[in-house]
C-alpha cells in the first residue's frame, strides 16, 4: 500500500501560481512512477502531468504544458506540481497517484490515490 496526502490547494487569481504537494508513505517511493490528475465538476478524472520513478523524465497534458512543472523528492517522498500561468479553466481538484509504470495517462492505470485538493482560478 501506498499512502497519499496532497496539499497546497486555494485561491488564486487568474494568471498566479500555486505549488502543490504530495506526501507518501507506505512502500518505497521511488519504486512508484507518479502522476498529477485534476477533475472539473461533471468532469472526468484527467491527466495533468507524470514523472518516471527517479525524476529524470516527465510529460504533460497539452493543456498545461509550458505552465506547469512535475518534480519529485525522493528523500522527502514527496511529488510537487508548480502551476504559473493559472487560468479559470485550471479550476479542479487535484490529485496525486502512484503507479508501477512510467508514462500512462489514464486513471485506470494507476493504483493509489491521495484525496485531492481543491484550486479555484478565478477571473
Amino acid at each position: 500500500q501506498v499512502q497519499l496526502v496532497e496539499s497546497g490547494g486555494g485561491l488564486v487569481q487568474a494568471g498566479g501560481s500555486l505549488r502543490l504537494s504530495c506526501a507518501a508513505s507506505g512502500r518505497t517511493f521511488s519504486n512508484y512512477a507518479m502522476g498529477w490528475f485534476r477533475q472539473a465538476p461533471g468532469k472526468e478524472r484527467d491527466f495533468v502531468a507524470g514523472i518516471s520513478w527517479g525524476g529524470v523524465n516527465t510529460y504533460y497534458a497539452d493543456s498545461v504544458k509550458g505552465r506547469f512543472t512535475i518534480s519529485r523528492d525522493n528523500a522527502e517522498n514527496r511529488v510537487y506540481l508548480q502551476m504559473s500561468g493559472l487560468k479559470p479553466e485550471d479550476t479542479a481538484v487535484y490529485y496525486c497517484a502512484a503507479n508501477r509504470a512510467y508514462g500512462q495517462r489514464l486513471a485506470s492505470d494507476y493504483d493509489y490515490w491521495g484525496q485531492g485538493t481543491q484550486v479555484t482560478v478565478s477571473s
